[in-house]
């Protein structure tokens, strides 16, 4: 899709296909609950990074209902500012008094604007194009600035179901594991300070400060194969073990 089809996708599509594709209601309400424990899991893990910190702006990238960037705002004491393509979700965020634009970040103009905090959550898979995303992130970001992002680990996913099809999501484009993420990140001019799991054993956060970008950066190739076997190994497998 081009980013304006995929905006017109997010405007009244996706939470009806979601919600067919799962058998239950999933909206900018009903996931709120969901959301609210996730940020204070989360704000956890980078408060260490924000003590006596002078960062005082932050952007929240595809941050659906405003949840996780009101919680972080107040936590860290940040002026808020949402970007997300769903109008209804947006509609909630304002409610939450952040500061709010809908759209896309790759399309949205914010002039000489820069944030001391971006914040990316259960997003990245949802990218259409994560490389050009981070380029993005690193332009708009303070020189000390910090990156939050997260992953769903779809090796964890599929090993856990003991199935690939049951770790795809009808609104994943993409598929990420820990290796591929730190290559994407380390590729688009980022350190990654900490990384760790959710309580959901499901996604892993990385805590990020800007860097020299390394663009040659891949996963090794040995563990590429290993993978693959793995998955091969997965899918062929007679019983679930």
């Amino acid at each position: 899709m081009t980013a304006e089809a995929y905006g017109r996708f997010y405007d009244g599509v996706y939470r009806p296909l979601v919600s067919a594709f799962h058998g239950r209601l999933i909206d900018a309400r009903t996931i709120q609950a969901e959301q609210h424990e996730y940020a204070a899991e989360r704000a956890e893990l980078i408060r260490p990074f924000m003590t006596n910190s002078a960062r005082k702006t932050m952007l929240d990238i595809g941050g659906s209902t405003g949840v996780v960037a009101a919680h972080f705002a107040k936590e860290f004491g940040m002026r808020g500012t949402l970007i997300d393509p769903a109008p209804l979700e947006v509609e909630q965020a304002q409610r939450l008094g952040l500061e709010t634009i809908t759209g896309l970040v790759e399309q949205h103009d914010f002039g000489t604007r820069r944030f001391d905090m971006v914040i990316i959550c259960q997003t990245v898979d949802h990218l259409l194009d994560v490389a050009g995303t981070l380029a993005r992130v690193r332009q708009l970001l303070s020189g000390d600035g910090l990156l939050f992002i997260d992953i769903v680990d779809f090796r964890a996913a599929y090993l856990r179901n003991w199935s690939v099809e049951a770790a795809i999501k009808i609104d994943h484009p993409f598929y990420l594991t820990e290796r591929t993420m730190v290559a994407y990140l380390r590729s688009s001019g980022f350190d990654v300070l900490r990384s760790d799991y959710a309580a959901d054993h499901l996604h892993v956060s990385y805590v990020c400060r800007p860097g020299s970008a390394d663009a040659d950066v891949m996963p090794a190739v040995a563990s590429v194969e290993e993978m693959l076997r793995e998955v091969r190994f997965v899918q062929n497998a007679p019983h679930r073990m």
